[in-house]
């Protein structure tokens, strides 16, 4: 089973991403949330071309890199699941809730600390929200964030099956997420127990500092509502409510260097204090 997982596990992801590219293309052309503030073929276009450096790069190789993690420790009997002799049912059942955990917690780290709140804000100075966020990625965040994941499945000794299931389900979930759909009110209340859903974690794109520093989740809302980052919906609404930070607005950045180069830039003076969702 282990040697099947390797062998596929690239073309499992690859199908899991574009898959979830294309139904979530297909479905906010059906069901819209809210209007675009800017053109969507030229901004699509500009996030693809960040994923060109970043998801078709380090996010397609980090996953190789943590099943090579999982086998490693498989071989060595390292890591904590291996160590207790875990069952392999068990252990894989933890990793799962694990890994989604130090999801939650590094995204936090992201907000809290100072030069990685530079490195995260390229994903918030998005002033849309669709499907084409969750590629807005600047690549020195992934590959803090794919260290942590490398660092967590070898600490564990997560299983192999476990690690492939898990960047399966958070491809998934990403696009889902970022969606620019309205779902009927019910079905968003009856998957948010146990799903991060589009309303969900869009509060966290909210230009208010409250919100943004809310919604953590990235799989499973759990975290969120255990630790009292849980905001069920934005105070100005979905429709009227602003999306990306008070800084960085203007058209530009969103053109690939300047998403590159943002890291690097100063806020530009006269930003409201009140409003941009700094470390705290």
């Amino acid at each position: 089973m282990g040697e099947f997982l390797v062998q596929r596990e690239a073309l499992l992801y690859n199908w899991a991403f574009f898959g979830s590219i294309a139904a979530a293309a297909a479905v906010e052309g059906f069901w819209p949330r809210r209007t675009s503030v800017r053109p969507l073929r030229g901004r699509w276009l500009r996030h693809f071309a960040i994923a060109g450096l970043d998801q078709l790069t380090l996010r397609l190789l980090l996953p190789l890199l943590e099943v090579a993690a999982a086998l490693a420790a498989a071989r060595a009997g390292l890591g904590l699941f291996h160590q207790l002799d875990v069952p392999r049912g068990a252990a894989f059942a933890l990793s799962l809730v694990a890994l989604d955990a130090v999801r939650y917690a590094s995204h936090r780290l992201l907000h809290a600390v100072p030069w990685l709140w530079r490195l995260h804000r390229v994903h918030h100075t998005d002033v849309d929200y669709d499907f084409t966020t969750a590629l807005r990625f600047h690549p020195l965040e992934s590959i803090f964030t794919g260290s942590v994941g490398v660092a967590t499945v070898a600490a564990l000794g997560a299983p192999l099956e476990a690690v492939v299931v898990d960047k399966i389900v958070f491809a998934a979930a990403a696009f889902f997420a970022h969606a620019n759909v309205r779902l009927p009110a019910r079905l968003d209340r009856a998957l948010r127990v146990a799903l991060v859903t589009p309303d969900l974690h869009r509060v966290h794109h909210s230009a208010r500092r409250e919100e943004t520093n809310s919604n953590y989740s990235s799989v499973c809302p759990v975290w969120d509502r255990l630790l009292g980052t849980y905001v069920a919906a934005p105070a100005s609404g979905h429709e009227s409510m602003t999306v990306g930070l008070p800084v960085f607005r203007e058209a530009h950045h969103g053109w690939l260097g300047w998403m590159l180069a943002n890291p690097f830039l100063a806020e530009r003076a006269g930003a409201s204090a009140d409003a941009e969702p700094s470390p705290s």
